[in-house]
């Protein structure tokens, strides 16, 4: 038997036994921030959070990806399969959840349809430069999914935003451009890309992240 499974376990545990990057991993447990994030709600340099992130990117924990908005930001993310009993006391409550990207056309529909197919908490989705129509890519992998986005109409934050909302922005451009948001989820648009392995990808993605985040929330 390879010895590598034992190994990467080692290594993982010996990553989390640092103060900072046992918080850095609490921190990633319900979304992604960008290193500037992590750095300021940590407490340590930016020199000294790069070692601490390459421990745990060495260790399997987190990868990092560049923005598809402003391409000099990047977000970290915790990859929740690598952990089995980490990072369980993180709760969020929520009276309904909002998932919010540019368009609202592919990634914050799929995300609103996977959420209310799972829970029974609200949710809702909406975008910050809404497009004529939901991309029919999306629709597609909704449909071969059981979810039906047929009659689903991107809206304006605006239209839909409430105070009490549980924001989750899924693409990088939307969070850039809000002044705050609760969570975020650093997805790869697939309407740019246009595949039907775009779309599957952003499906599969948007379904782990849900069931990641579902026993952390409480409902207000």
């Amino acid at each position: 038997m390879s010895s590598r499974p034992f190994e990467l376990r080692v290594a993982r545990h010996a990553a989390l036994a640092d103060p900072a990057r046992l918080g850095v991993v609490d921190l990633l447990t319900l979304g992604d921030l960008s290193p500037q994030d992590l750095g300021e709600r940590v407490g340590v340099a930016s020199n000294l959070l790069s070692h601490h992130l390459k421990v745990l990117e060495t260790a399997g924990l987190i990868e990092r990806r560049r923005s598809e908005g402003d391409g000099r930001r990047g977000y970290v993310r915790l990859i929740p399969e690598a952990l089995s009993a980490e990072a369980r006391d993180a709760e969020v409550s929520a009276h309904r959840v909002v998932f919010v990207c540019t368009a609202n056309s592919a990634r914050s529909q799929l995300a609103e349809h996977l959420w209310r197919s799972r829970t029974s908490v609200a949710a809702a989705s909406a975008g910050t430069l809404p497009a004529d129509g939901v991309a029919p890519g999306a629709v597609a992998v909704a449909a071969a999914h059981g979810l039906d986005l047929s009659a689903a109409v991107p809206k304006t934050l605006d239209e839909v935003a409430r105070t009490d909302d549980l924001r989750i922005t899924v693409c990088d451009r939307a969070r850039e451009s809000l002044a705050s948001t609760d969570l975020h989820w650093s997805i790869p648009d697939p309407v740019r890309l246009g595949t039907p392995q775009a779309f599957e990808a952003a499906f599969d993605e948007i379904s782990h992240r849900i069931d990641a985040l579902l026993p952390h929330v409480r409902a207000a």
